[in-house]
């Protein structure tokens, strides 16, 4: 997931919402807690997620609870931005896997397609990508990404 800065840093005020905690359902769908599951991962204290598939599910968490040092730390640096851009008006609401090619402990390069959901101005809607993920200095790193329709 790529959200690089292109919108401006203003929106319309929304409702405050519950923040993510330790005990939360992790926002990455997953049948686990968020401090158990992403959570680990954005702390440090799990290591590097050891998946392709498993880095996307933390990085969307990351974009949830908008964690930009995670996600800067977890951004190959030859495509890494200088910043991330969270747009206040974005609320992400759900991560639906499509599918994931090699990305294992085995492989150097794997990619994921997945659709992430989401609320903007009231509106909701949806991100399809298929992320490309390599390995740098041991852990996987998002490189980039296709955007569909």
């Amino acid at each position: 997931m790529s959200r690089r800065k292109t919108r401006p840093r203003t929106s319309p005020a929304r409702p405050a919402e519950p923040a993510v905690t330790a005990e939360s359902p992790c926002p990455c769908g997953l049948d686990a807690a968020y401090g158990a599951c992403c959570g680990r991962f954005h702390t440090g204290t799990g290591g590097s997620a050891p998946t392709a598939e498993l880095l996307m599910r933390s990085r969307y968490s990351a974009f949830v609870v908008r964690d930009e040092a995670y996600l800067l730390r977890s951004w190959a640096p030859e495509t890494r931005p200088g910043e991330v851009d969270f747009d206040p008006g974005m609320r992400w609401t759900g991560l639906e896997i499509e599918a994931a090619t090699d990305g294992t402990a085995f492989h150097q390069h794997g990619t994921v397609t997945f659709t992430a959901r989401y609320v903007h101005g009231g509106e909701p809607g949806a991100l399809h990508e298929r992320s490309r993920f390599a390995r740098h200095e041991g852990a996987w790193v998002y490189v980039d990404g296709d955007v569909g329709e």
